[in-house]
């Protein structure tokens, strides 16, 4: 800050694009945590970069930002290698006009940043700056030290295998909020019936407890047995646990409050107005941003 108070135009420029920033970190990590040691590396390195020679500090400012995030995703799948349960990206109280927002929310629901696991880092770098951020693929080559063909090709393939993974319409937040105000009634209400109705038959459940707090040691596949394992816990609700509505990742998700704690995140993926993927996020460590807003944009 310079002595009449004002920013200097290194610091003003990265505060400007702060929240961008954070966005293509945390899509290329799904981690807020490593998406913030990101940032702090991004900023190391471009306050020592002159000024003058930056013709777009934004596209110099992502590039910083996709190399270093290239680093950390390498550093976290060997991570993801020995963790305990199944992973789930850390969860992300948002403002509920991030669903106006249509692609950014589909970008950062959970159902996403789970279909982005199974790309390539580059893979998930190109995808991210193109189909999100609709980056050039000149700006992007340069971001990930590629030339613009081979880019194209790695888009190519990037889209295919995000295609064949992701649900096949984007679903609307109001679709995702009615299914969800369906699951917390029968939950509520311990309404077995009303909970097998809005699963999909081949409904998917993953929890992620991190090895510190009880979970799924692997998914649970079909609703009869996703209903069985709720059956266990639905006498604590209205008790001891409580469930509230919030906007997470872009999109209506639960808030599960144990003695008024934080104990857990719910997020659900919806198709033809049933939850065929449900997300509960019960690792301590992963659970802080959802206490506040963050902000995020493109």
């Amino acid at each position: 800050m310079r002595e009449d108070g004002r920013l200097d135009p290194a610091t003003a420029a990265f505060l400007a694009h702060r929240s961008l920033l954070f966005t293509v970190a945390y899509e290329m990590l799904g981690s807020a945590a490593d998406a913030e040691d990101v940032l702090q590396e991004t900023w190391l390195r471009w306050a020592d970069v002159d000024l003058d020679t930056v013709r777009d500090q934004r596209a110099y400012l992502v590039r910083i930002t996709t190399r270093q995030a290239l680093i950390r995703l390498r550093t976290l799948r060997r991570r993801k290698e020995t963790y305990i349960g199944p992973w789930l990206p850390e969860p992300l109280l948002t403002a509920p006009d991030v669903a106006e927002d249509v692609e950014l929310a589909d970008s950062l629901s959970m159902a996403m940043l789970l279909v982005l696991e199974a790309l390539t880092p580059t893979e998930r770098a190109v995808f991210v700056l193109r189909e999100v951020f609709d980056l050039g693929y000149d700006e992007i080559a340069e971001a990930v030290d590629k030339t613009s063909t081979a880019i194209r090709q790695i888009a190519h393939r990037a889209r295919a295998h995000v295609a064949a993974r992701r649900p096949r319409d984007v679903v609307s937040p109001a679709e995702t909020r009615a299914a969800l105000e369906a699951f917390q009634r029968a939950v509520e209400t311990g309404d077995l019936q009303s909970l097998l109705d809005v699963l999909a038959p081949d409904v998917v459940a993953l929890s992620d407890g991190g090895g510190v707090k009880q979970a799924m040691p692997r998914p649970i596949v079909g609703a009869d047995k996703v209903v069985r394992l709720f059956a266990v816990g639905l006498a604590m609700v209205g008790t001891e646990m409580s469930l509230e509505p919030a906007h997470v990742n872009g999109y209506p998700a639960l808030i599960m409050r144990l003695n008024g704690e934080i104990d857990g995140v719910v997020a659900v993926r919806v198709e033809d107005s049933l939850v065929t993927g449900l997300y509960y996020v019960r690792n301590p460590e992963k659970l802080s941003r959802v206490e506040r807003e963050t902000a995020v944009s493109r």
